[in-house]
């Protein structure tokens, strides 16, 4: 006769045998050692100063490439409020192997400055890179941006605020245009002026807008639009496509802004990252999926526009 204590044994047992796999952890994103050997590395590059402040970017380019490259300003997030632009590195290096000269940018988070200060060091970097467009090979009719988090909004700016002179900034280069050719968001506030962020922005404790652009919504409502790229829409905006993860809040998701584009006949669209969070960018398997869609995208896009 079997014993209570065998018989419980053999449950157990019995239990583990059927029992599923524990599920493997996403596997970290790397860049293989062989594809960084191919890349040339121009790190710690000042592109902007204010008094005896330095902007910097680290910039990344095929060591065999022989011609001049469309380039991609890649920003990093962090809520405007942290954050730096190696969190971007993978991003940058993964697009320089495939044709890009890719560059991450330094801004100044909104606990040093507040808007406009951010976007205009995304434009000073724009700048920069055209009028150093000889000495880093790159093509300056074919300068792409994209950005995730906060960094994805300030793309979405980049794309759709060309010749506001409010957002400009005294960074350097003013001869050059800051306009860029083509942008992707990835999980980015687009709309600024919309129910939801006013509704955040009203709260005292909300970490995000208020700090970035100074106070609630409903208080400096003008500031909030200045700050929209939904805001900024015209028919001579460039390509401007989003990412999100799937499991991000649906306001990533860009369905106005989406329509709005459309309507301009604008090139536009959303890639869902299935089952990714908001910070998709660390998964191997989402990073990768990420990067072939922007190179399908920039390929299409700046390389189009690449002068012969």
């Amino acid at each position: 006769m079997k014993t209570t204590a065998s018989i419980v044994l053999l449950c157990n047992l019995s239990l583990l045998l059927n029992a599923e796999p524990p599920a493997a952890k996403p596997q970290r994103t790397i860049i293989p050692a062989e594809t960084l050997a191919k890349l040339d590395a121009h790190t710690g590059v000042t592109f902007a100063r204010y008094g005896t402040r330095e902007m910097q970017l680290d910039l990344y380019r095929p060591k065999e490439a022989t011609k001049s490259l469309p380039a991609i300003i890649c920003i990093h997030g962090g809520g405007w409020y942290k954050g730096d632009r190696t969190a971007m590195t993978n991003l940058a290096q993964a697009l320089a192997s495939k044709g890009f000269v890719a560059t991450t940018i330094s801004y100044r988070l909104s606990g040093e400055e507040k808007f406009p200060a951010a976007i205009q060091d995304c434009k000073a970097a724009v700048r920069f890179l055209r009028a150093n467009a000889a000495k880093f090979g790159i093509d300056s009719s074919a300068i792409g941006v994209t950005g995730l988090s906060a960094g994805g909004h300030l793309a979405a700016l980049l794309t759709t605020s060309g010749g506001i002179k409010e957002l400009e900034g005294d960074g350097g280069n003013a001869e050059q245009s800051s306009a860029v050719q083509a942008g992707i968001a990835m999980g980015a506030q687009s709309d600024l002026e919309s129910a939801r962020i006013g509704e955040l922005s009203s709260k005292t404790d909300d970490p995000f807008y208020r700090t970035f652009l100074g106070d609630a919504q409903s208080v400096i409502p003008k500031t909030y639009a200045l700050a929209s790229p939904r805001h900024h829409l015209d028919k001579k905006d460039p390509p401007l496509f989003f990412m999100a993860g799937e499991l991000d809040d649906a306001s990533t998701h860009a369905d106005d802004t989406c329509v709005d584009l459309e309507k301009l006949g604008i090139p536009t669209g959303l890639k869902l990252i299935p089952a990714a969070p908001h910070a998709f960018l660390g998964q191997q398997k989402d990073f990768d999926l990420a990067v072939s869609t922007c190179v399908e995208f920039f390929s299409r896009h700046l390389v189009k526009a690449t002068s012969p």
